[in-house]
């Protein structure tokens, strides 16, 4: 048995922590949807997709589709925790010190902004329809970005790692934003108002040193995150403004934590087990364990708890199966005209050239007005590199294609764009940093 965790499951648990697993259950749920679509199954998982869910509460009641569903509701909660990184690094992380933010933030603005102008300069003719899709070459998507920087092993430095996620992180605050400000139907006052009051609720009990989570959770969901949903802005902001109400600071500090560790370690060494069954522990010993257990769960505080264990549900759950209901696209006969249509051109160049050039465009130029200086191991075309996997939108790109369009044609062409750049993007930004390293 020690043999088997030693040959087999030590090496794949290992693996399985690495950010490049995750990219690979991320790139097969996606090269599932594209089998499914084109397969015999393609109407009944359709038909699935569309089937009409919810519940009613006395004269309250809410019905969608399953892959609204999805959409609106898994996808808070990968939002959910984009918010808590984010709330986590402007307290503490790389997005806390103005030095170490500015190249990522010139960055991530310039690829914001020429991959949405290059979107309009392909489209502009095509009406207020295909002109909604401007949105969707400014996302990054950080999992199969990191990912595969991960492929490439130890030799990446890790300032340059931390640099392409910071500027994911302020990529999906644009994204968050652009979903906000331009996607969003019409809008309900009154449940906003309500979700603002709730939100309050959230801030104030944070506020008076309410720690546990599950105040939070029924608060957030039950709450905000359904008045957002009934107000007509999209429900995955609700998740990102909830995030940031979520405590950050600890009940039991580091001092005091260490003195109640080395009491209760004291009493549970000498505490005498029952000699005739050594290997079972006596009632005081697990209340010990279990008094163990509650100052460390205390010593951490709900912010990174929650970031932590919810971590794996995004990359292993949550992102997985909204690629597995949204990737698929049927590539008929006519697929090489929806990839030259100007809608798909306009997605491939805004995230392949778009994010090139405003990404290491801006990045140059801020070393060239000496705002910054490049990061300690890091070279021109390491930032290169990363500027061409930025490109990788899919996961976010797919997102706002849901909430850009409604016709079909357009959101075929929209999804083979997004599987094409981010294929490109991936490989070319693969290919850059492995000459880099070298």
């Amino acid at each position: 048995m020690n043999t088997l965790h030693a040959i087999v499951l030590n090496p794949l648990r290992s693996f399985a922590k690495k950010s490049s697993f995750s990219a690979i259950i991320l790139f097969l749920s996606a090269f599932a949807a594209v089998i499914i679509a084109n397969s015999p199954w393609h109407g009944a998982s359709q038909k699935f997709l569309n089937h009409v869910i919810g519940f009613t509460i006395g004269d309250f009641q809410v019905y969608k589709p399953l892959l609204l569903w999805i959409n609106d509701g898994l996808m808070s909660v990968f939002f959910f925790v984009v918010g808590l990184e984010l709330k986590r690094e402007l307290l503490s992380g790389e997005l806390s010190s103005p030095k170490k933010v500015i190249m990522p933030i010139l960055g991530a603005i310039g690829g914001l902004v020429v991959p949405a102008l290059i979107y309009v300069w392909f489209n502009g003719a095509q009406g207020d329809e295909a002109l909604r899709g401007w949105g969707i070459p400014m996302a990054t998507d950080i999992a199969f970005a990191l990912g595969v920087l991960y492929l490439l092993g130890d030799k990446v430095p890790i300032q340059l790692k931390v640099f392409l996620t910071a500027l994911a992180i302020i990529d999906d605050i644009g994204a968050v934003l652009v979903v906000a400000i331009f996607y969003t139907s019409e809008l309900s006052v009154y449940s906003l108002f309500t979700g603002s009051i709730i939100f309050g609720m959230m801030m104030f009990l944070n506020l008076m040193g309410v720690r546990k989570v599950l105040v939070y959770a029924v608060l957030g969901i039950g709450g905000l995150w359904m008045a957002v949903l009934l107000s007509g802005v999209h429900a995955t902001i609700a998740a990102v403004i909830a995030a940031f109400a979520i405590p950050a600071n600890r009940t039991i500090d580091k001092a005091k934590y260490g003195e109640n560790l080395s009491k209760l370690r004291t009493q549970f060494i000498n505490e005498k087990s029952d000699p005739k069954k050594p290997d079972l522990l006596t009632s005081n010993e697990q209340n010990i364990l279990g008094e163990i257990s509650r100052i460390t769960n205390e010593s951490i505080s709900p912010l990174q708890r929650l970031e932590t264990s919810m971590h794996g549900l995004v990359l292993y759950l949550v992102m997985p199966i909204f690629a597995l209901a949204n990737a698929g696209v049927n590539l008929s006969a006519y697929w090489f005209e929806d990839l030259t249509s100007p809608v798909s051109l306009g997605i491939v160049f805004g995230l392949v050239l778009g994010k090139v050039v405003g990404i290491y465009g801006a990045c140059m130029l801020g070393l060239k007005l000496k705002l910054y200086k490049m990061p300690d191991g890091v070279n021109h075309l390491m930032v290169l590199g990363v500027s061409l996997l930025a490109g990788i939108g899919f996961t976010m790109s797919l997102f706002i294609t849901s909430l850009a369009f409604t016709d079909y044609t357009y959101i075929a062409q929209a999804k083979i764009g997004i599987l094409m750049a981010s294929i490109i993007a991936g490989t070319l930004g693969h290919w850059v940093l492995r000459r880099s390293l070298k």
